[in-house]
C-alpha cells in the first residue's frame, strides 16, 4: 500500500517526501523504505505519538517543509491517476491557496463531504454527515500553500482538537475555503481508501487488475 502511495507522489513530480509514522512498526517502515533512493526520491521521517489526526501529523513536519508549498497524501489512499499537471498548476500559480481532490462515491457519509455551488466552487466541507449534501467526498490528497502552518495555528487556537481527540483536517480545509481561494479537482480514475475490510479488498483487486494488465 505504501509503495502505491509513494508512486502516486513521484509520478506526479514530487520527490522530497516526509513520511509521518506512528505505533510500533516505525522501524519496519524505515528498514523497508530506506532513504528513498530506490524510488528516485528523498525521504525524511517524523514520529506521531497517538492518533492526533491528519492535521496534527502535517503539523509535525513543520521543521522540514515550513515556507514551502506542500502536498499531503494519506497512506491508505489508492489513486489510479497521477497529478503532474495539477502539481505544476498549483506550484506556478497564485490563483489558489488550497487544492482539494474530490471523488463521487456511493457512501459519502463515511467521509468529509463537499458542498459546491453551481460553478463548482466549494462552499463547505461537512465531516461524516448523516445526511450528505452531495456524493462528492474529499479524498486524502490535499495541496496547500506556504501559509499552511499559520492556518493550523489558527485552527488550534480558534477551534482546537475535536471530541475524538484529533486535530481535524476538515477544519483546516474549511478555514482555507472561508478565507482564501480553494480550487477543487474531480478525480476521474479509480480512487478508494483502505479504511474498511471492504475497501481494502476493493483496493487490492484494483492493484491486482493493474498488475495483470501490465504483464499481459
Amino acid at each position: 500500500m505504501i509503495y502505491k502511495v509513494i508512486h502516486t507522489l513521484t509520478k506526479s513530480g514530487i520527490t522530497e517526501i516526509s513520511i509521518v509514522l506512528g505505533g510500533e512498526s516505525v522501524g519496519d517502515f524505515i528498514r523497508l523504505l530506506g532513504d528513498g533512493k530506490e524510488f528516485g526520491a528523498s525521504f525524511s521521517y517524523v514520529y506521531q505519538q497517538g492518533a492526533g489526526g491528519i492535521a496534527e501529523a502535517l503539523n509535525l513536519t513543520r521543521c522540514i517543509v515550513a515556507g514551502e508549498k506542500v502536498a499531503v497524501i494519506l497512506g491508505d489512499n489508492i489513486f489510479e491517476d497521477t497529478f503532474a499537471e495539477e502539481v505544476k498548476q498549483f506550484d506556478n500559480s497564485n490563483d489558489s491557496s488550497c487544492m482539494l481532490f474530490l471523488k463521487e462515491v456511493s457512501d459519502p457519509e463515511r467521509f468529509g463531504v463537499a458542498e459546491l455551488d453551481g460553478e463548482g466552487t466549494i462552499l463547505n466541507i461537512e465531516e461524516k454527515p448523516k445526511i450528505p449534501k452531495s456524493n462528492l467526498c474529499v479524498t486524502g490528497l490535499y495541496f496547500y500553500d506556504k501559509n499552511i502552518f499559520d492556518v493550523i495555528d489558527r485552527v488550534i487556537k480558534e477551534i482546537g482538537y475535536s471530541s475524538r481527540g484529533e486535530l481535524e483536517i476538515t477544519d483546516v480545509n474549511n478555514y482555507y475555503i472561508k478565507t482564501s481561494k480553494t480550487k477543487s479537482v474531480i478525480v476521474n480514475g479509480f480512487w478508494s481508501d483502505a479504511g474498511t475490510f471492504r475497501t481494502l479488498l476493493k483496493c487490492s483487486n484494483f492493484i491486482k487488475k493493474q498488475h495483470n494488465n501490465q504483464i499481459k
